[in-house]
């Protein structure tokens, strides 16, 4: 067949299906939940859970360690989850650590965000709160996601890491923004996993004794304090100790300097997200501390060392689908994606019961009817029924756990445009606030140099067009941090301003 050289080829599926919607979801409603029979956000998301075999496809280098996690406050006001039932609680806890695009060979110190996964090992299951050391992310929709890890990988004619990719997708996706001030400030480059926050980013809900609902964010305050790398810094350890932060980890734990975090909890009701000037359940946005203040929950503590780190570490496998009694979704459409995509990943990384290793094995009760499979290492069901409803066993769905209805906001299954909603289109109040005031002067200044660092590997033809259409972005987040990124690039500012957009 003679080659198609038409650049507007049309974009279809695997089995060459024309298809319209490649960047949104199909939900109910704008804010609504996600609907399963959106097959292009499945295909799209199992294709890249299988692109890499057998290491990780992101996350694939990383740390992680056993410990206790404590209840020192009370909650229940917001959910009945029985681990948060009585001040005193304990439950063990696994907690891996990570750096997001790099191969296992990668260096400790590259400017990423840190994966900051929790596994509790609690009474009614075990609970995964699958996180990163920043509390945004780039997308706010998961079929976007493989195209943006594409960019964080390498390049498919040179295999070599690519400015202009990573830039590029950040030009033309400016609700990336935020999160691109962040990774691109000292935040980067953290000093050790031990000197670094985690957050669970998504929107979760709590749910009461009552069976009302809030909206929660998650939030692990290092106590160790924030510390981190300037580039220059982190490009010399790079060269001194590319597992640094694994180093650092291990040494503090034989020594007995153990790691603690505090889990503090951000709520929202149901009311108050209805009204809030933002989508509140958008991945790129933050729930502002003056209106939705923390509340201390817990301590966490990491005091054992796994004695085999393929066995424990290599082994692990988070899912935010693993949920408790107490805990529940949000519409936040990253996580809704993610409940799909993430135990697909560890289905095919480890296979079908890859909960039956021990680092993932819930300690308490495991009774369903799944049988069979690879590696499958228990009794296998024995000889007791393996469906249901039967006449033999004695297992039996309990419904005091069922979860109380949703009231939805619409009727009507569509693909909405992600940026185009009430709350939905500001990309850079939330940025232009984080410069203005998070950062020190210092720290503007460090996130001026580390941008223009980044954006001066941007080369070739379409360089000017990536540089000014970011620029644009800059310049709407802060006309002050536009300045001083478009004199570090030597770029003439009303050329940049005039970038159509």
């Amino acid at each position: 067949m003679e080659e198609n050289n038409n650049l507007n080829r049309k974009l279809t599926t695997a089995s060459g299906r024309p298809y319209a919607e490649h960047e949104n979801t199909q939900s109910v409603g704008s804010r609504g939940p996600l609907l399963l029979q959106d097959f292009i956000l499945h295909e799209k998301m199992a294709h890249f859970n299988r692109e890499r075999i057998p290491e990780r496809v992101v996350h694939a280098k990383g740390t992680g360690a056993y410990g206790t996690f404590k209840v020192t406050h009370d909650i229940t006001a917001y959910t009945k989850a029985k681990i948060f039932s009585a001040i005193g609680n304990t439950c063990k806890v696994f907690l891996r650590f990570s750096t997001v695009g790099g191969e296992k060979g990668s260096a400790d110190t590259e400017r990423d965000p840190r994966g900051f996964a929790v596994k509790f090992y609690t009474e009614d299951g075990n609970w995964d709160i699958v996180g990163n050391n920043t509390p945004v992310f780039f997308v706010k929709d998961p079929k976007k996601f493989s195209d943006f890890i594409h960019t964080q990988k390498r390049d498919p004619r040179t295999n070599l890491k690519s400015a202009n990719m990573m830039w590029d997708f950040w030009s033309l996706n400016p609700e990336s923004l935020h999160q691109v001030m962040i990774l691109m400030s000292d935040r980067g480059t953290p000093f050790s996993y031990r000197h670094m926050d985690g957050f669970g980013s998504h929107t979760y809900s709590f749910i009461d004794k009552d069976n009302q609902r809030v909206w929660v964010k998650f939030h692990f305050k290092t106590q160790q304090g924030i510390k981190n790398f300037t580039a220059p810094e982190a490009d010399q350890m790079r060269t001194t100790d590319m597992d640094h932060a694994q180093r650092d980890l291990v040494d503090a734990i034989d020594s007995g300097d153990f790691p603690k975090w505090t889990l503090k909890i951000q709520v929202m009701t149901e009311a108050e997200a209805k009204t809030f000037r933002w989508n509140p359940f958008d991945l790129t946005k933050v729930w502002p501390h003056a209106e939705f203040p923390l509340i201390e929950v817990g301590e966490l503590e990491l005091n054992e060392l796994p004695r085999n780190y393929f066995a424990h570490v290599e082994q692990a496998a988070f899912a935010p689908s693993n949920l408790i009694d107490g805990v529940g979704f949000s519409p936040d459409r990253m996580l809704q994606g993610r409940i799909l995509s993430y135990a697909d990943a560890q289905r095919h990384r480890l296979g079908v019961n890859f909960q039956q290793i021990p680092v993932n094995t819930c300690p308490f009760m495991v009774n369903n009817f799944h049988r069979d499979g690879q590696m499958r290492v228990d009794g296998n069901g024995e000889d007791h029924p393996n469906y249901y409803p039967n006449s033999y066993g004695d297992i039996a769905p309990d419904m005091s756990y069922k979860e109380p209805a949703q009231e939805l906001d619409s009727n009507v299954a569509d693909w909405y445009n992600r940026n185009e909603g009430p709350g939905d289109n500001d990309h850079y109040t939330q940025a232009g606030d984080l410069y203005r005031k998070a950062l020190s002067p210092q720290d503007r200044i460090n996130l001026v140099n580390n941008i223009v660092g980044a954006m001066s590997g941007i080369n070739g033809p379409k360089r000017d067009k990536i540089v000014n259409l970011q620029l644009c972005h800059f310049f709407r987040a802060d006309i002050q941090l536009g300045m001083a990124v478009a004199k570090g690039l030597n770029v003439d500012v009303e050329q940049a301003m005039a970038t159509p957009h």
